[in-house]
């Protein structure tokens, strides 16, 4: 008989929202197709209604919570990791240490957890004091109640044993290989440099937004992403696509394929990332064998290694960068290969999927001890 698991902290199963969305996706379906009874917590009207984005053998929970920037994670957590210590799995998968006021809940009902932790939250540029104390604090009882911690990079992993003392386990992003794909037609007749990000400052969309001002003056660009609560840098993007006839903006996509195309197509993706750890996006765009120029941080480096550009945060630096791609097809191949085969390499699916199963286990087996 198979072990069962609630994964906890997403916006749900199927959903296209963001990084633990995408791991859900294909961590749901491999666990049930290993012989887990998989159950993935989620919220109301943040998942696809498309049968076919969805795996029958993975059951859903949608709780309720209260719908802020500010509230949103930690009261869907309360409810989810409430409902998921009435129903007592065998192992909860948490994600985001917002979730780590609730972890006690779990612990009560002898449920063993497995924590991702994301990024360094409490230093992200969009929140406020009180959510940076709020994030830092949900660490600290993270790191108290967790019984196994997950870091999606080696950095993160370095800071959470300096700053709180925990060991953890390292388990990236994957990326998907979508084969040959057609060009979006919009963009099909020359270069095109290309940003996905959600629009927050730590992504550098303010400074790619000044560059972009520049570099559409040569070449398409094309955007992917929001804020999704509207703002300053929506504002920017759409006033600078309704001026400009190159520059095309594609709001949030949810269509993979298309998103897919975009990357592989493009001549040079701009990843402005700059806290967090093993970024979905990059590890997918590596699959798609995207040419990247990336904000040298410590994260990007690790991810790429020497299989992109790098630039610092400045809208001059970013444009000069990648004009000077645009302009050198050879550079753009040898990036494109590379990139690719590092992401087969390291950043597989297969292999992260395996990976989280094992913690799951292990994390079950050492509370079965020490009952024991």
């Amino acid at each position: 008989m198979g072990h069962s698991v609630a994964i906890i902290g997403t916006r749900g199963y199927p959903s296209f929202y963001g990084g633990f969305e995408t791991l859900v996706r294909h961590l749901a379906p491999y666990l049930a197709g290993e012989g887990w009874d998989v159950t993935v917590y989620g919220r109301d009207g943040a998942t696809s209604p498309d049968m076919r984005d969805r795996d029958p053998r993975v059951h859903t929970v949608t709780t309720r919570g209260i719908e802020s920037k500010s509230l949103s994670t930690l009261s869907y957590g309360l409810t989810s990791c409430a409902d998921a210590a009435k129903q007592k799995p065998d192992v909860a998968l948490v994600m985001n240490v917002a979730n780590g006021y609730f972890l006690p809940l779990l612990k009560a009902r002898g449920v063993p957890t497995v924590v991702n932790v994301d990024g360094i939250e409490w230093e992200r540029a969009k929140w406020g004091k009180a959510a940076k104390t709020a994030f830092r604090t949900g660490a600290k009882l993270t790191a108290k109640h967790a019984d196994r911690l997950i870091c999606d990079s080696s950095e993160i992993a370095r800071r959470w044993a300096t700053d709180f003392g925990r060991d953890s386990d390292f388990i990236p992003y994957g990326g998907t290989d979508p084969g040959p794909l057609d060009p979006v037609i919009e963009l099909a007749d020359r270069p095109y440099v290309l940003m996905v990000a959600r629009f927050v400052p730590e992504n550098t969309v303010g400074e790619f937004i000044t560059a972009a001002e520049h570099l559409s003056e040569r070449w398409n660009v094309a955007i992917v992403g929001s804020s999704g609560y509207g703002g300053d840098l929506d504002e920017r993007v759409r006033l600078l696509a309704a001026t400009r006839s190159n520059v095309h903006w594609f709001g949030h996509l949810s269509d993979d394929r298309k998103l897919f195309s975009l990357w592989q197509h493009a001549g040079a993706y701009f990843h402005g990332h700059s806290v967090g750890g093993t970024n979905p996006a990059l590890v997918q765009a590596m699959a798609c064998g995207t040419p990247i120029v990336a904000r040298d941080t410590v994260y990007n480096r690790e991810v790429l290694s020497d299989t992109g550009l790098f630039t610092q945060p400045h809208p001059h630096h970013i444009a000069q960068t990648i004009d000077a791609l645009l302009c050198d097809p050879d550079q753009r191949q040898r990036l494109r290969d590379s990139a690719k085969l590092r992401g087969m390499k390291h950043y597989s699916w297969e292999g992260v999927c395996g990976a989280y199963a094992k913690a799951l286990t292990s994390a079950i087996r050492t509370r079965t001890q020490m009952v024991t």
